[in-house]
Order: structure tokens, then C-alpha cells, then sequence
């Protein structure tokens, strides 16, 4: 019996789980060696918040944004050590250049559609301007990425307006961060499965400095899905070259937090390590795959005010501190992609086309049995 007949008939036989509110956690499922944090959220770095804004309309609507704020003051008069590492650069990330010149970024992050990203960029431009302080400035670099949400929602309709990616950043908090179906996730498909917003943390022991790592991600790609070291993906008949619907192409970003004294050149190299996370999830960074890191540390001692033009002394990691951090980036993005999974919900959007949910409990079976 081929695996995809073994699945229909075990979907159809198999009691249901109770796990609609459990992650893969909850459910048994390992993820690396290192601890989370009290969320398992990028909002366990102190001062990150998360917004998202969910556009579901009609029989075609799918879209959305999510918004993720460094820290809670005005980002602009205190900017923020960052880095951008691309993994395949077949897709679009507005504000990619200053950050990568400067080391620092000044406004809120904007995941949202592929068409959106002008939208996105109006709207961080507009919020920056009217917050108080920032009466004079006359330059704004928004950063907003994007992953395509076509095949469920009528991307060419651009139905994300400015106002709502304002919406996005006014309802951003601390906290729970809602994944799956939501937000820039709204209409996202992962490894042929419905993706989403996903999103996961890791605690360093005070022996390694204490210091929290936090990732978040929209997952819109493809490849051979791998869920702690299972290959389900074949196990399931949906690997590339196999499924009309499941090209190896697609798009994933990732948001890396962290509270560590770390700026831009360490940074970068923490980004780089969120591909290796990705990978462990079956992603391949396809020819048509654009695939965006962004890290950010939150560290006080390390914020950049505007307009400084004296000396500016930061403590900071030294390399050889950096093992840790490498480690927990990997193991957070691997997480937050599985998260993000494991929390969508099937869907039917633009033209009836119709996405199913990752099946849960039969993946969940499958691990069992790896562990017996």
C-alpha cells in the first residue's frame, strides 16, 4: 500500500486528537537541546511586539500583514543594531540596502503579499512621520518583505491598503504571537500544506550568558518536509517534481530577536544560520524561492540615537561567544516553521483553489513510531 492510500485510510479511521491549541511541543515532538523561553515566542526577547492584520473577504480575499516592533519607544529616534542575510534572492525586501550599509534598523518590520509591499512601504513611512519627535525627518527607510500568496488569494487585486498595515503596527503587543492563518500568513502554502505565521524561542543557561533568541517566520516555500528527522514529505507523496500544486518553489521570511549584545557584523552571522534551520525542515532555497533573514538585537546599551554625531562606546559578544546563539537561531527557525505548520488550518480561497492543513495526527503517528 502506496503511503498517500495508508494516510486516506488512517485520516478516515483513526480517532481524532485533541490538539487544535497544541504546537508540535506539546505534542511530543522534539526540537534540539536548548530551552525555551516562557512563550516560545520572539516576544520572550524583552521588548518585541508583534501585530498582525488578517484580510479575509469574499470567495478571492486571503492576505494580510504582520508587524514585528523591535521595542515599544519610537524605533526611528532609537534605531537599532540589524543585519539582512539572503538565502536566494528571487523575491522582494524594500529597505535591504541601508540596513546592510548602516547596520541598524530605524521602523517597524512589515511581512505582508508580494503585491503589498508599496502598501507596506506607505504605511510604515506615514506611521513613522506622525509619531511625536519625528516632526522634521524627511527620510524614512521601511523595511518590508513579502512572500506570494497567489495561489489562494487575488494578489492582483492588491487589496492591502496603508491604513491597514497601520493597523498591523497600532495592534502590535507583547506576549502570545497568534500563528498559522494569520496576518502575512493569511494565505501562505508550505511544503504543499497551508502554511503560515509561525514562531519560537530559545533561553540560553546563565552559564552561556542567559541571553534569549527569539525567531519568527512566513512560510511560503517548498522542498522535502522533514519533521524531527522524518521524512514526511515522501512519506505523504508531496515532495517537488511529484505535485502539480507543490513546486520546490515559494518564498520564506524569517525575523530573528535577540536580547544579546550583538550588532551587525555578528548579527548578520546569526542570520546566516537561520538557513541551516530551514534546511533542517526539508527547504531546499529553490531557484524561485526567495528566502530573507532579518536580525535585530534589542540590547539597551547598543540602541543608536538619530541625529548622534559624537562617539558612541557599545559592549559587545566577542566571537568566540557566538556558539551559542548560532545554536539557538537554528533550532528556533526550525521550530517556528514546524509551529507555523502544525498551526494552519485548511482553506479554500481565489478560484476555489483549496489548500489542505498539515495532517497532524498521522505525522504525529509516524514519530511514534520513530521513537519505538
Amino acid at each position: 500500500m502506496k503511503a498517500h492510500q495508508f494516510l486516506l485510510l488512517f485520516l478516515i479511521f483513526m480517532p481524532q486528537l485533541s490538539m487544535s491549541q497544541e504546537r508540535p511541543r506539546d505534542l511530543g515532538i522534539p526540537f534540539g537541546i536548548l530551552p525555551v523561553g516562557d512563550l516560545n515566542s520572539i516576544t520572550d526577547v524583552s521588548g518585541v511586539k508583534v501585530g498582525h492584520f488578517t484580510k479575509v473577504e469574499g470567495e478571492n480575499i486571503r492576505t494580510g500583514v504582520t508587524a514585528i516592533l523591535p521595542h515599544g519607544d519610537n524605533i526611528f529616534q532609537q534605531k537599532v543594531p540589524a543585519a539582512v542575510f539572503v538565502g536566494n534572492g528571487f523575491g522582494k525586501l524594500a529597505g535591504t540596502t541601508q540596513v546592510m550599509e548602516l547596520g541598524n534598523i530605524e521602523s517597524p518590520i512589515i511581512l505582508t503579499n508580494t503585491l503589498s509591499v508599496a502598501a507596506g512601504m506607505e504605511g510604515v513611512i506615514r506611521y513613522t512621520l506622525s509619531q511625536s519627535g519625528n516632526e522634521s525627518v524627511g527620510s524614512v527607510n521601511a523595511l518590508v518583505g513579502e512572500t506570494n500568496d497567489g495561489y489562494l488569494n487575488d494578489i492582483r487585486g492588491m487589496h492591502i491598503s496603508p491604513d491597514e498595515v497601520i493597523q498591523a503596527i497600532s495592534s502590535a503587543q507583547s506576549g502570545p504571537v497568534k500563528e498559522g492563518n494569520v496576518g502575512a500568513g493569511t494565505g501562505t502554502v508550505c511544503f504543499g500544506w497551508k502554511g503560515g505565521i509561525g514562531t519560537s524561542s530559545r533561553k540560553l543557561p546563565e552559564s552561556l550568558g542567559g541571553y534569549t533568541v527569539g525567531v519568527l517566520v512566513q512560510t511560503n516555500f517548498g522542498g522535502n518536509l522533514q519533521i524531527a528527522g522524518v521524512p514526511v514529505g515522501e512519506k505523504l507523496g508531496k515532495y517537488p517534481f511529484r505535485d502539480a500544486l507543490e513546486k520546490a518553489d515559494g518564498s520564506c521570511m524569517i525575523v530573528i530577536a535577540t536580547d544579546a549584545p550583538v550588532l551587525d557584523r555578528n548579527l548578520e552571522r546569526m542570520a546566516k544560520r537561520a538557513m541551516m534551520g530551514l534546511a533542517k525542515t526539508g527547504g531546499i532555497a529553490s531557484n524561485g524561492s526567495g528566502d530573507y533573514v532579518i536580525a535585530f538585537s534589542t540590547n539597551e546599551g547598543l540602541r543608536i540615537p538619530y541625529g548622534n554625531k559624537g562617539l558612541i562606546n557599545f559592549n559587545e559578544l566577542p566571537n568566540e561567544a557566538m556558539t551559542p546563539l548560532f545554536m539557538a537561531v537554528i533550532e528556533a527557525t526550525e521550530e517556528a516553521i514546524i509551529n507555523s505548520l502544525f498551526a494552519a488550518e485548511s482553506m479554500t480561497g481565489r478560484d476555489g483553489n483549496s489548500v489542505e492543513a498539515l495532517p497532524k495526527e498521522y505525522i504525529l503517528n509516524l514519530i511514534n513510531l520513530k521513537k519505538e
